[in-house]
C-alpha cells in the first residue's frame, strides 16, 4: 500500500465532504479509507458521492448489493465486499442470500429471477468490459425498464471505479468478512 497519498482524518476532510460523509461516519463509526485517501480531490470525491446515490436511483436495495457484492467478489476487493455483506444482512438479506450473490453463478443460484439476470449482465459486462452483452442487457430491460436498467449499469461503473481506486492504493478491509468470524 502506498503511503504517498495521506489518509485525512475526518475533521481534515474539506467541508463538503464532511457534510456528505457525516452520516456514513456516524453510523459506522469510523471514516473509510477511501474517502480519506481520495478526499484530496475534493470536487471529484464530491461529485463521486453524488454520482452513487443519484445512480441507485430507485432501484431496489437488494440490486444495488447484488452489483456491489458481484463487483467486489470479481474485482477481489474485500474492503467493498465486507462492508456490503454487512449491510444486506443489515437490510434483512440474510446469510445465504449473501453467499448465493457472492458464487458468482447466476444461472444455478437461489436468487429471484431478475437478480440472477441482473448478475449474469453484471458479471459478463465487468469480465468483457461491456462488450458481447446485448442480450443480458435486453433482457434486463425487458424485466425493470429502460430507466432501472441505466440505474444498473451506472452502478456497476460506480463498483468497478470503487475497485480500481482500492486496488491501486492497496486499502485494507477495515471489517472481516461475515463469513471470517463463522464458515457456516
Amino acid at each position: 500500500m502506498t503511503q504517498r497519498i495521506p489518509a485525512l482524518g475526518f475533521d481534515e476532510l474539506p467541508a463538503s465532504i464532511a457534510e456528505r460523509l457525516r452520516p456514513k461516519y456516524e453510523r459506522l463509526g469510523y471514516l473509510g479509507e477511501f474517502f480519506a485517501r481520495t478526499a484530496h480531490q475534493e470536487a471529484a470525491l464530491a461529485a463521486f458521492i453524488d454520482f452513487t446515490e443519484s445512480a441507485k436511483g430507485a432501484l431496489d436495495m437488494r440490486i444495488v448489493e447484488l452489483i456491489a457484492l458481484t463487483v467486489s467478489v470479481m474485482k477481489g476487493v474485500d474492503y467493498e465486499r465486507n462492508q456490503h455483506e454487512r449491510l444486506a444482512v443489515k437490510l434483512g438479506f440474510g446469510r445465504d442470500w449473501v453467499r448465493e450473490v457472492e458464487r458468482l453463478a447466476p444461472d444455478t443460484a437461489d436468487l429471484a429471477p431478475l437478480e440472477r439476470d441482473v448478475q449474469r449482465l453484471v458479471i459478463m459486462a465487468v469480465e468483457a468490459d461491456g462488450r458481447g452483452v446485448t442480450a443480458e442487457l435486453e433482457t434486463v430491460v425487458e424485466r425493470i425498464g429502460v430507466a432501472d436498467t441505466v440505474a444498473v449499469l451506472m452502478v456497476m461503473a460506480r463498483y468497478t471505479t470503487h475497485a480500481l481506486i482500492v486496488n491501486c492504493l492497496g486499502i485494507q478491509a477495515p471489517v472481516p468478512s461475515i463469513f471470517d468470524a463463522d464458515p457456516a
